[in-house]
């Protein structure tokens, strides 16, 4: 059964979303308890939202946020929104699921929470947005939510990077840690890998991924050391003869894999001759690639 696409992009336009988003943005920040909105919410009539794009918690960090608010309370409202068909938990976060957990741990049975009236489409834009701006969200959590708006509006690269306020290429990027072996996502999302590590291990089959994560984790390498693992692993036993020619097809494979935001390989025989491939995980991925090609 295939997911039908809310074709946002197609029915309103990014515009429509965009000026929806700030809209809605405005009027939180000018919300007072003059509106009558923001209100005190049982924690327990609350669920977390279905589009809240942070899959691991780190439970210290919990830990020392409950510790917070036990001493200081919840400085800053979460944002609600009211679900017609869950009598148990009528209300869905939109933002702010590790305060309203880090308030439960700290014992607290009510929390300040500010109740908006919001469509689908924007309740999922607002909450994937809130998450992908923070700092603290891991790069495969980030990615996750960026093929979220894909997968909902239809939005292009270049779309959900205007939506999003980032660069097209670190859309791109981010969306390619997809491609990695689950262990190694896993270990990314512990915070055990980052985005340097992840890029040079993309090259490899999935096996050799973890192989390579594994020793990164174990050893604790340096990005510089895990690209240069990667290459020793990719450069053919019978090449090796010439470093001065191999040393020069790194460098090169190293500068189209930047240039393109794809992963490149170059394979080089003996005769002078060989094959460039570029490898794309989507059409979006591929159209960003032929556009270079193009221009130049």
């Amino acid at each position: 059964m295939t997911t039908k696409k809310r074709g946002l992009a197609k029915g309103r336009g990014l515009d429509a979303l965009l000026g929806s988003i700030q809209k809605e943005k405005l009027q939180l920040e000018v919300q007072t308890l003059d509106h009558g909105q923001l209100k005190q919410i049982d924690v327990n009539l609350l669920k977390r939202g279905e589009y809240q794009p942070r899959r691991f918690i780190n439970e210290q960090e919990l830990e020392e946020l409950a510790a917070s608010i036990k001493k200081h309370g919840v400085m800053q409202p979460i944002v609600i929104r009211s679900v017609a068909d869950d009598e148990i938990h009528p209300y869905e976060i939109i933002a702010g699921e590790r305060r309203w957990r880090a308030a439960k741990q700290a014992g607290l049975t009510e929390i300040p929470a500010i109740v908006r009236d919001l469509t689908d489409q924007v309740a999922i834009a607002l909450a994937l947005i809130e998450n992908i701006q923070r700092q603290d969200l891991n790069p495969i959590d980030q990615a996750m939510a960026l093929q979220r708006f894909h997968e909902e509006f239809g939005l292009s690269h270049q779309e959900i990077a205007e939506t999003v306020g980032k660069a097209r290429t670190t859309v791109s990027n981010l969306l390619r840690l997809l491609a990695l072996a689950e262990p190694v996502k896993d270990l990314m999302q512990q915070g055990l890998l980052d985005m340097g590590h992840a890029r040079a291990i993309l090259t490899l089959k999935e096996k050799e991924q973890l192989k390579v994560a594994q020793q990164v984790v174990e050893k604790n390498l340096s990005v510089r050391q895990t690209e240069q693992i990667v290459r020793d692993m990719n450069t053919p036993k019978q090449e090796k003869k010439k470093p001065e020619l191999q040393s020069d097809i790194q460098q090169l494979t190293q500068r189209l894999t930047e240039r393109f935001s794809a992963d490149v390989k170059i394979d080089h025989n003996k005769q002078g001759k060989g094959k460039l491939v570029i490898h794309y995980h989507s059409l979006e991925e591929l159209d960003g690639i032929l556009n270079i090609c193009l221009a130049e």
